[in-house]
């Protein structure tokens, strides 16, 4: 959404709005040494996609053409804009971007949204994917903490919204994230940048691209460091927490043996560290909505164990937590792309393999009392994917593209749940003490999980261009998937039961069966699916497109390797999604404003969600995952660009989302209400996770102050605005989940040579020092922990370009 002033050239960059333009994004490889494969931009980059008009260039149907001559909707979020807004993550973008919503209870736990769709808000489970397919370089990431890392050296991020099933194909029934980094360069450049800010803020990042061997070889190595202090204090241990310490580097060759052939060789490796998540109290009742006071509640835990827990005050950021807590995680890969013009036709190939390793640590209880000492689960995930696809070059009648697709994964998890000398009393008031410390002080138990994909696809899309108005575009995907997985859980530690009594042992041991029985079991699936789209545009003006487009969309199903409750299914049915879109696309006054719309109605049977469940008749959850027979969404975007004059733009954007549960008869019940049944009927109330209105705004303004050394110097300033209305962040939709609607507001100022020698700028983030909750989650105690927003940070950049 945002734009900026004057690009190095010194004409102006407008950044945004967050241009339409098709799913299936590629170069023609005649192009790829200046513009690798999934080239495709906002209005006016700056770069060198921008034809002799001004326009922006893409090639998303496999050749050349305007963004707004493609009918499909895409949020483009540019290089040049994440340097105006500082933004270096997703959870950032997402600032953006009105359409996209992350929700992060650590980098595994990640939701991923579009449209309101693509995962429930729910603890993430590994026999489970996402809707929101990410992809980095073309390469999808099989999970979506992959992907949690410092985006690095980019050239853009497109977010597209809704199914995108044809050529992006594996678990894209809600959208895709593709992001597209800088490919080497044929002339010797270097780009670096240096930030300080408060909380402890600095951050180094570089890139250095330049010919090996002249017009046949060329590398490009970037590099990023940041750091931050926490925000939140730990009063237990006096340490900080939700800090953040994450390097990564990446390093690409680019080879050219032939005019017609290309090779993008490219290694990363990233590496974080966090003291994340401490648990902050954000809210507390007593009682169900009945007025019946809650057994067992919070407070009579607390009182019982003689412990005075930290007051309900979420904003002074402080937690209590016992145990250790973090989110460490590694991240490494390897690619390969090689591009083939054949003259008529281009024959790209990307293979890939890709390593991720997830160490968490959490205090299960968020108190200072030694109850849950452990909750966690590690991961060890390894994938492999291979695409092969032929496109058409040139003009032609009938644009096509074919091609197969094989990806590989595993995910072996490793859980651990222990329990401390302060669990049989906080768990277990009228069990004789002796019988529930024998159960569970010292009692921990480990799991094994291991879920295997085998994916094979095939697919084709066509355009006919019946005239130089009227375009068809129709594509299919086959897809044949293997699942399968194993589930271990068993004791390592505890008191020998066997050294106690027979009845109080046999009593030790029901309890520790209703906590974490042994487990073990295997299951597995095929699933074969279908997905397609029908796109028809029509130019009713030389600047004004309306287009009209039905898509089929397929999640393949999952598995639920975990503590299941009885009677519920180890296999969960594969997600199908038919959704429609009308859009308009035009040009104003010269193009000196953009204005794009869409409507959409997406319709999902059989939606995949987490699930978090009371067992009945104990004070203990299980996790598992299930389908939701229907859900819907539908709603209205749109994307305004205007720039009055040659040195300032404005831009805004909004989305209108009603997306709600049509038939949800079995939902778990909010935990206010528990008093009447552990089920409820959510049908007709709105999906977790989803505002119903966001809108972003933004202002680039620069003005020219003199000569610096024979160059113009420029003072520029940046300033953007997201609102996002009230949203629910539990599962259950309990009203304790509710966080209400907020805006941030976000500034930068700076001064810069004309050729992008230098740059110093001063920002700002969050000005208003808004206070707002990430996520709020109400547990059946009647405590309701919360992870809570950033505060104001702000610190000075300084950039050069060589």
């Amino acid at each position: 959404m945002a734009v900026s002033g004057a690009t190095a050239a010194g004409r102006p960059s407008v950044t945004g709005p967050l241009i339409s333009v098709a799913s299936d994004v590629a170069v023609d490889p005649s192009t790829r040494a200046a513009a690798p494969d999934s080239a495709a931009v906002g209005i006016d980059t700056g770069g060198d996609a921008v034809d002799a008009g001004g326009d922006v260039v893409v090639t998303a149907r496999r050749r050349q053409e305007r963004a707004q001559d493609v009918p499909i909707a895409l949020s483009v979020v540019s290089a040049d804009t994440l340097e105006k807004t500082g933004d270096f993550t997703l959870g950032q973008v997402q600032q953006l971007v009105p359409s996209l919503q992350i929700f992060s209870f650590n980098p595994r736990n990640t939701n991923i949204n579009i449209r309101g769709l693509g995962s429930n808000v729910a603890v993430t489970n590994d026999g489970l994917e996402n809707g929101v397919g990410i992809y980095i370089d073309n390469v999808f990431y099989g999970r979506v903490g992959q992907s949690q890392f410092d985006l690095v050296d980019l050239d853009r991020i497109e977010v597209l919204r809704g199914p995108q099933g044809t050529l992006f194909g594996k678990n894209t029934t809600a959208g895709a994230i593709n992001i597209t980094t800088r490919a080497p360069s044929w002339t010797t450049e270097f780009a670096g940048e240096a930030t300080l800010g408060n909380y402890g803020y600095h951050q180094v990042r570089g890139s250095l691209s330049g010919p090996i061997v002249a017009d046949k070889v060329a590398y490009r190595l970037s590099i990023a460091d940041t750091h931050r202090d926490g925000f939140l204090t730990n009063v237990t241990t006096g340490r900080r927490a939700q800090d953040y310490d994450n390097f990564t580097t990446r390093g690409q060759l680019l080879i050219t043996p032939d005019p017609a052939l290309s090779i993008r060789l490219i290694g990363d490796y990233a590496r974080q560290k966090q003291n994340f998540v401490l648990g902050i109290f954000a809210d507390y009742f007593g009682r169900y909505d009945s007025g019946t006071a809650i057994p067992n509640n919070f407070r009579d835990r607390t009182t019982r164990a003689g412990h005075t827990p930290l007051p309900v005050d979420p904003f002074a950021r402080r937690g209590e937590s016992d145990s250790r807590y973090q989110s460490n995680m590694q991240s490494y890969g390897a690619s390969a792309q090689v591009d083939w013009n054949l003259g008529h036709a281009a024959l790209t190939s990307i293979t890939a393999y890709r390593w991720w390793d997830w160490d968490p640590a959490n205090d299960g209880d968020n108190t200072a009392l030694p109850v849950v000492t452990k909750a966690q689960q590690a991961n060890r995930q390894r994938q492999f994917s291979q695409e092969v696809r032929l496109a058409s070059t040139g003009q032609n009648r009938i644009d096509y593209v074919i091609g197969a697709y094989y990806f590989w994964q595993i995910v072996r998890g490793y859980g651990a749940t222990a329990y401390g000398p302060a669990a049989a009393n906080w768990f277990l008031p009228t069990v004789p003490a002796a019988i529930g410390n024998a159960a569970l002080s010292g009692f921990e138990s480990h799991s094994t999980s291991t879920p295997q994909t085998r994916s094979v696809a095939a697919f084709g899309q066509a355009t006919w261009n019946a005239s130089d108005a009227l375009q068809l575009t129709l594509g299919l995907r086959y897809t044949h998937e293997n699942k399968d997985g194993r589930f271990r859980q068993f004791p390592v530690a505890g008191t020998n039961l066997s050294t106690l009594p027979a009845a109080a042992g046999a009593a030790a041991q029901a309890i520790r069966n209703q906590f974490n029985p042994f487990l073990d079991f295997t299951t597995r699936l095929t699933d074969d699916s279908l997905s397609g789209l029908a796109t028809l545009s029509y130019r009713v003006a030389p600047d004004a497109l309306v287009y009209a487009s039905y898509s089929r969309g397929s999640k393949s199903g999952g598995l639920n390797l975990t503590a299941l409750p009885t009677g519920v299914d180890p296999h969960v049915r594969p997600e199908k999604v038919d959704a429609y879109e009308v859009g308009l696309k035009s040009q104003w006054f010269d193009r000196s404003v953009t204005l794009n719309l869409a409507g959409f109605w997406t319709d999902v049977a059989d939606y995949q969600t987490g699930i978090t469940e009371q067992q009945a008749n104990t004070v203990t959850y299980r996790q598992y995952i299930a389908n939701i027979p229907s859900v819907r969404s539908r709603g209205v975007e749109g994307d305004l660009a205007w720039t009055p004059v040659r040195r300032a733009a404005l831009s805004a954007s909004f989305s209108y989302t009603d997306a709600t549960y049509r038939d949800y008869r079995n939902a778990p019940q909010a935990p206010e209400r528990l008093d009447r049944g552990g089920i409820q009927d959510l049908s007709g109330r709105p999906l977790a996770g989803v505002p119903t209105f966001t809108y972003t705004l933004g202002a680039d303004l620069g003005q020219p102050v003199g000569q610096w050394l024979e160059r113009s110097t420029e003072l520029y300033g940046h300033a953007d605005y997201s609102h996002r209305s009230s949203l629910n962040t539990s599962a259950s939709n309990s009203r304790f989940g509710e966080i209400e609607g907020y805006g941030i507001l976000n500034l930068r100022i700076g001064l810069r040579r004309e050729d992008a020698r230098w740059d110093l700028s001063a920002w700002v983030r969050n000005l208003g020092d808004t206070r707002y909750f990430q996520t709020l989650s109400p547990g059946n105690t009647g405590l309701v922990t919360g992870i809570v927003g950033d505060p104001r940070t702000w610190g000075a950049t300084l950039r050069t370009t060589l």
